[in-house]
């Protein structure tokens, strides 16, 4: 084996190997040996065949194709282990000459991070503040869900909800019928066409209606765009909305502990806050990463984006999974999975880089998780489950689990550091330790002198 090209770039080695014909000829011998077991020849029991009669019946070139697809392989663990390379993956092998054999193999090499001086980053966090407009409409929030659905005997308005029947017939296909469908009559709303609650507006009990709407010709959904549908509809029933008074009692049925309406108010501050501190937090930490990566060098190999991107397309059709996975998704939207995949890379590039920066930032700052931390963690996350909580201990009870366990802690730990450095708290932190060891030295050394004195003495 020579090794004639070397190239790093991209968190990738890419070597230019020719194959020297003693390496070429053994492997084919090899081949030559495999392939005659599993080959028929006319004439010849398998494993029988001649050298010479197997290659004029498959060829010099898929005798070398066979030997060369066992080759190259040991020749690029071999090229790896004597260049010392840190191969975090399967190198790509294409061949690029047959006489003599030269092969061109990349190798997806560990990132390299080089952190910046991420101890000079000063932020601070935008403070929280809950205005009365919030608590009002957080209050009516409940009020509305709370509210009683009343007959109204009145034609139909936005905000009701109607019971009607439908027969839908499209531009295209068989028709549809519906009987005794709830349907919230809400302006603009895009279900179950656009354009169908403003035509349901208005009618009356018993009245019946037909009109034809179509989705808009700029749909997301290209399928449908510009599609024609001729709908008859009767209304059954129409009900309104009875909200409840905003007091006392109101408070007590919507809250656990709670009295009063000032209660009720104090309690939906209380929770507004909490969420709006979380959210804070959350931008805060994404803004404190965005200017450690600012700061740092990051080099890793392309297939490290490849394997996020399938990541976080396996997440979506987890999530996707109640409305058919993410195979309906793509078929709703209409495009593609390898089109949402290119959508999706810039987002996995930039997890990528934040990732291998914290990752790295926690090497750095010798940030460890215990395995007392994780047993108290997953003790927090499984007390919750009440009745199942043996059932969910037993799952997290694995070396998967205590291992994600693990990496959301360092994750949590780690942030927890940068953003103590960003808002300078680390910084002072230090100077307290620094000073405390001062003094813990000034009085060693009073302590010595005062042993002095009482010697001479």
């Amino acid at each position: 084996m020579k090794i004639t090209t070397q190239e790093f770039e991209n968190g990738q080695a890419v070597f230019h190997i020719e194959v020297e014909p003693p390496e070429l000829e053994k492997s084919m011998e090899e081949a030559y040996r495999e392939l005659a077991k599993k080959v028929n020849v006319p004439g010849f029991r398998k494993g029988k065949v001649p050298k010479a009669i197997l290659q004029n019946y498959v060829g010099r070139e898929g005798l070398q194709e066979e030997a060369l697809e066992h080759l190259i392989p040991q020749l690029c663990d071999q090229a790896a282990e004597e260049q010392k390379l840190e191969v975090i993956a399967q190198p790509q092998a294409e061949i690029l000459e047959t006489d003599p054999v030269v092969f061109k193999a990349t190798f997806p090499l560990r990132p390299k991070v080089e952190l910046g001086d991420y101890h000079s980053i000063r932020l601070a966090p935008e403070p929280v503040e809950i205005t009365e407009e919030q608590i009002d409409n957080a209050v009516e929030q409940l009020r509305q869900r709370n509210a009683v659905w009343v007959p109204a005997e009145r034609p139909v308005q936005y905000g009701d909800l109607a019971t009607i029947d439908i027969e839908q017939r499209p531009e295209k296909g068989d028709p549809v019928n519906y009987a005794a469908q709830q349907y919230p009559v809400i302006e603009n709303s895009p279900l179950p066409l656009p354009g169908f609650a403003e035509q349901v507006a208005g009618m009356e009990k018993n009245q019946e209606k037909e009109f034809t709407i179509s989705f808009p010709d700029d749909y997301e959904v290209s399928e449908l765009a510009d599609q024609e549908y001729n709908f008859k509809v009767k209304v059954t029933e129409v009900k309104e909305k009875n909200l409840p008074e905003l007091n006392d009692e109101f408070a007590k049925s919507v809250a656990d502990n709670v009295e009063t309406l000032d209660a009720l108010r104090e309690a939906v501050a209380d929770r507004l806050k909490a969420a709006a501190e979380e959210q804070a937090k959350r931008e805060f930490e994404g803004k404190v990463i965005k200017a450690a990566v600012d700061l740092a060098r990051v080099e890793f190999p392309p297939v490290l984006v490849e394997r996020e991107t399938d990541r976080m397309l396996t997440e979506r059709d987890n999530m996707l999974r109640a409305q058919g996975g993410l195979e309906a998704y793509l078929r709703n939207i209409g495009k593609t999975e390898e089109e949402i995949r290119e959508e999706l890379k810039p987002q996995a590039t930039t997890q990528l880089i934040q990732s291998l920066v914290v990752g790295k930032v926690s090497e750095e700052e010798k940030i460890e998780v215990s395995a007392a931390e994780i047993d108290a963690e997953i003790e927090n996350i499984t007390k919750a489950a009440d009745d199942k909580a043996e059932e969910l201990r037993t799952v997290f009870d694995t070396p998967q689990a205590r291992r994600w366990t693990s990496d959301r802690l360092l994750l949590q730990k780690t942030m927890q550091r940068l953003t103590e450095i960003a808002t300078g708290n680390a910084v002072v932190e230090s100077a307290t330790a620094e000073e405390a060891a001062e003094e813990r030295a000034d009085e060693n050394k009073s302590t010595e002198g005062e042993a002095d004195s009482q010697t001479v003495s």
